[in-house]
C-alpha cells in the first residue's frame, strides 16, 4: 500500500514514536513563525528556557495583527519582538510588511518541510506541501531551541477533486463546500490532502485560499501535492531552487474520500455566526449590506486583488456601501500600485488598508448596528469584529466586489447581465517584484551578542503554572455551551493590546459572559484563589475551537482555573490546557452535562493517580451529592507534563 503525502513528510521527520493512527509521535520542525499577539510570549518563554539562539532551519517573527498602535503597547511589542529577534537568530519582518501566512508562503515555504506556527491559520503553506500546524507560543517556543513537536498521527481524509471552477466561482467556494460537509466540530486529529486531476486547475494563491481557510474544520492541518503550478509559484519569486515534485503515491490509501467537481460548486456564503453555517449565495441574493472588506490571509492575493480591480475598473461602489480593501503584503500592493490597479480600486470609492490582519481581528472596521458587513476573511464569530451583535457573512473576493456595486448580497454569475462583464481570468504573472527591505536577516553570533532586548513597561514575563494537588477542591465558575470558541474565553479587538500583561488581560476571561454589576468571571476566580479553591470551567462540544491563542489557557491559569470539564475540546486548546498545567477532562455521557452547575463545588481524590495511570477520573459533585466519571484522554508525555507543572518545567526537568 502507499503512502499519503502527509505520512510521506510525517516519516522523514519522525524523531519520537511511530507512524500509526492515534499514536502520540514527536517531529523535527523545520521552521517556524510567529506574530506579534502571540510572539511576545513565546519569546518570553523562549528566553525562560535559556535556549539562546533559535536552532531551527529558519525561523520567522511577523508584526501584523497589533499594527494600529493606540497607545504605547503595540509599539512596546513590536520593540522586544525586533531586539529579540536580532538577539535570537531570527527573521524579523517588521510593520507593514504583510500578513505572517502570506508572506511566509512568498518568501520563505518550502515544498516538504515542516512549518509550526503561533497562529491558527499555519496551514496556508499546505498550499506549496508544507506540512504547515498552528500550535501555541509555548510549543513553538520549543521548537525553536530544536524540541520535538508532539502530536497524535492523524487520520489522513482525501479530498479528490475533478473539474474545473467555473468563471466567478472562486477556491472560496471549494473550503466552504468542504466546511458545509465536514462542519467545524469532530473533525480534531485529522488532515485533509488534496489529489484527483482538479488540483492542477488551481493556482498556488487559490490553494493557500483552501488550505487557510481549512483551520476553520478544526483539522490538523491541510496540504496540497508540489506540482507544476507550484513550480511556475515559486519561480515567479525567484525561489526555483525550492522547489521539488511530491505528491502522495498512486495506491496511497484513505481514510475517508470525499469527492468534489469544481465544475459543479456555486457562489456560496459563511452566514452568521459560524464558519459552517453555509449557504448558496443564490438562496441570499437581495440581502441589503452596508459594509464589504476584501482582505485577510485568506484572499489578499495578487490574482484576488487583480480580479477585483478589474471588476471595479470605470465603475462606482454603491454609495450606501463601506467598502475597503486591505493586500496580504507589501509585494502584492506594491505591484498593484506599479501596473495602476490601486488606482482603479480607489478611484471606484475603495479605501486602502494598511497590509497586515486588521478587521479580521476587530482592529478597526467594526460594521454599524444592524449593518451587514460582507468579508473575505476565514473566521467571524459572534462579536469578533468588535460590534456586539454583528451580521458577518464569508464570501469570496467574486461575491464582494459584485455586492460592492449593486449594496445587496449579489451572486457574481449575474454581473455580465447586470453590467455586461465577463469575467477577469487573472493570470499569474512570470515575476513579481521583490522587495525585502522590511524583512531583517538575522545577526551573526558575534552581532548579536551586542543586541540589547528592549522591554517596554507593559511587558510582564508570565509566571510558571503551580503543581497540581493530590485532591483537588474546585468551585464551577462558569457553564458554557457547544462552540465556545477561544474569541469567547480571550476577546481580541481592543484587548490585544494586553497580551504581554498576563495579569491585566485575565481581567477580561470570559468578558462576553460577565454581568454588569456582578462579580466578573476574573474576580470570582481570584476570590477561589485566595482561599486555595480551583475554578473549574464546564463546556459542550468543540470547547476552544477557532484561534490557537495560548492566552485562553495561560489567563485562566493565572486566575487559578485547574481543570476543564467539556463533551470534547479542539487540539491546539487541549495542548495548551496541558502545556500550562489545567486537566483537560472529558464527560462520558450528556447526563452528567445536564446535572451539573455553576457554583457546584466539585471534589477530585486522587487526582495525581489518576493522571498517572488512568483513562478515568472520579469527580464528586459536592453540592449536588452525586458522583460521576470523566475521561482523561492523555498521552503518556501529557501526563509527564500535567505531572511536572506544565511543559516549561517540564521543559527544564528534561535539560537536567
Amino acid at each position: 500500500m502507499g503512502e499519503t503525502l502527509v505520512y510521506k513528510i510525517l516519516s522523514r521527520h519522525l524523531v519520537d514514536g511511530k507512524i500509526a493512527v492515534g499514536e502520540q509521535i514527536g517531529i523535527r520542525i523545520d521552521q517556524t513563525l510567529t506574530q506579534d499577539a502571540t510572539g511576545t510570549t513565546a519569546f518570553l518563554l523562549f528566553e525562560s528556557m535559556g535556549a539562546g539562539r533559535v536552532k531551527t532551519e529558519l525561523s520567522v517573527s511577523y508584526i501584523d495583527h497589533n499594527i494600529a498602535g493606540f497607545g504605547p503597547w503595540n509599539h512596546n511589542d513590536h520593540l522586544y519582538l525586533q531586539t529579540v529577534a536580532a538577539k535570537s537568530g531570527v527573521y524579523h519582518s517588521r510593520a507593514g510588511n504583510g500578513i505572517c501566512h502570506q508572506v511566509h508562503l512568498e518568501k520563505f515555504g518550502r515544498p516538504g518541510t515542516t512549518l509550526l506556527g503561533s497562529d491558527s491559520h499555519t496551514p496556508t503553506c499546505g498550499a506549496i506541501a508544507t506540512l504547515a500546524i498552528g500550535a501555541g507560543g509555548l510549543d513553538v517556543a520549543i521548537a525553536m531551541a530544536k524540541g520535538p513537536f508532539y502530536l497524535t498521527c492523524p487520520k489522513v481524509l482525501g479530498v479528490k477533486l475533478a473539474g474545473e471552477l467555473n468563471g466567478w466561482v472562486a477556491a472560496k467556494d471549494v473550503i466552504l463546500k468542504l466546511l458545509s460537509i465536514l462542519t467545524t466540530k469532530g473533525n480534531v486529529n485529522w488532515v485533509v490532502e488534496y489529489f484527483g486531476q482538479g488540483v492542477s486547475t488551481l493556482s498556488v494563491p487559490q490553494r493557500a485560499t483552501i488550505t487557510n481557510m481549512g483551520a476553520e474544520l478544526g483539522v490538523t492541518t491541510s496540504i496540497f501535492g508540489s506540482d507544476e503550478q507550484t513550480r511556475k509559484f515559486l519561480t515567479a519569486r525567484k525561489r526555483e531552487k525550492d522547489y521539488q515534485p511530491l505528491a502522495a503515491d498512486a495506491d496511497a490509501e484513505y481514510e475517508r474520500i470525499i469527492e468534489i467537481n469544481l465544475a459543479e460548486l456555486q457562489p456560496m456564503a459563511a452566514c452568521p455566526s459560524s464558519p459552517d453555517n453555509i449557504r448558496a449565495i443564490a438562496e441570499i441574493a437581495g440581502v441589503q449590506t452596508g459594509q464589504i472588506v476584501i482582505g485577510s490571509c485568506t484572499n489578499s492575493s495578487f490574482a484576488d486583488l487583480m480580479m477585483v480591480a478589474k471588476v471595479l475598473k470605470g465603475r462606482e461602489i454603491n454609495n450606501m456601501v463601506e467598502f475597503a480593501v486591505a493586500p496580504g503584503s507589501r509585494e502584492v500592493l506594491n505591484m498593484l500600485a506599479e501596473n495602476g490597479a490601486l488606482a482603479d480600486i480607489i478611484s471606484a470609492g475603495g479605501r486602502i488598508l494598511e497590509s497586515g490582519c486588521g478587521p479580521c481581528i476587530g482592529q478597526g472596521l467594526s460594521p454599524a448596528d444592524g449593518v451587514v458587513s460582507l468579508r473575505t476573511f476565514n473566521r467571524k464569530f459572534a462579536g469578533r469584529s468588535g460590534t456586539i451583535g454583528d451580521q458577518v457573512y464569508l464570501v469570496s473576493p467574486e461575491t464582494a466586489v459584485a455586492s460592492a456595486l449593486t449594496g445587496r448580497i449579489t451572486d457574481p454569475r449575474n454581473l455580465p447581465e447586470i453590467f455586461g462583464l465577463k469575467y477577469p481570468k487573472i493570470e499569474s504573472p512570470d515575476e513579481f517584484i521583490i522587495n525585502d527591505n522590511m524583512i531583517e536577516e538575522p545577526l551573526s553570533e558575534e552581532e548579536a551578542a551586542k543586541v540589547e532586548v528592549l522591554r517596554g513597561p507593559t511587558i510582564v514575563v508570565p509566571e510558571a503554572a503551580s503543581p497540581l494537588p493530590q485532591g483537588l477542591q474546585g468551585e464551577v465558575l462558569i457553564k458554557c455551551e457547544d462552540k465556545i470558541t477561544t474569541d469567547h474565553i480571550m476577546p481580541a479587538g481592543a484587548f490585544l493590546k494586553l497580551r504581554s500583561n498576563v495579569p491585566e488581560y485575565a481581567k477580561v476571561v470570559f468578558n462576553c459572559f460577565n454581568e454588569q454589576g456582578k462579580p466578573t468571571f476574573a474576580e470570582r476566580a481570584l476570590d477561589l484563589k485566595k482561599k486555595a479553591i480551583a475554578g473549574i470551567i464546564i463546556a459542550g462540544q468543540s470547547y476552544g475551537q477557532g484561534s490557537s491563542r495560548e492566552h485562553a489557557a495561560l489567563c485562566p491559569m493565572y486566575l487559578g482555573v485547574r481543570a476543564v470539564i467539556a463533551k470534547s475540546i479542539e487540539r491546539i486548546h487541549k495542548a495548551n490546557l496541558i502545556n500550562f498545567c489545567i486537566v483537560p477532562i472529558e464527560f462520558t455521557g450528556q447526563a452528567d452535562y445536564d446535572r451539573i452547575k455553576p457554583g457546584d463545588q466539585l471534589q477530585i481524590d486522587n487526582l495525581l493517580e489518576s493522571i498517572k495511570s488512568s483513562d478515568e477520573v472520579k469527580i464528586i459533585d459536592k453540592t449536588g451529592k452525586y458522583e460521576f466519571t470523566g475521561r482523561l484522554e492523555l498521552s503518556d508525555r501529557d501526563r509527564q507534563i500535567l505531572l511536572s507543572a506544565g511543559l516549561l518545567n517540564y521543559t527544564r526537568k528534561k535539560k537536567k
